[in-house]
């Protein structure tokens, strides 16, 4: 999941080195939105894998 928002992170950047601000914004918005899906996950595991049974 880490993966694909570097990858809307990059064409974010891309699409607003040429201009195109729309699809710029959407793209950087899905980045954010993935990687902050990525942290909650993360830190679920983290929590999940301290545990002892």
């Amino acid at each position: 999941m880490l993966y694909y928002a570097l990858i809307f992170l990059l064409a974010a950047i891309v699409a607003g080195v040429f201009g195109f601000t729309g699809l710029a914004g959407t793209a950087a918005w899905i980045a954010k939105v993935l990687f902050v899906i990525f942290l909650v996950l993360f830190v679920i595991s983290l929590v999940r894998g301290r545990r002892k049974m």
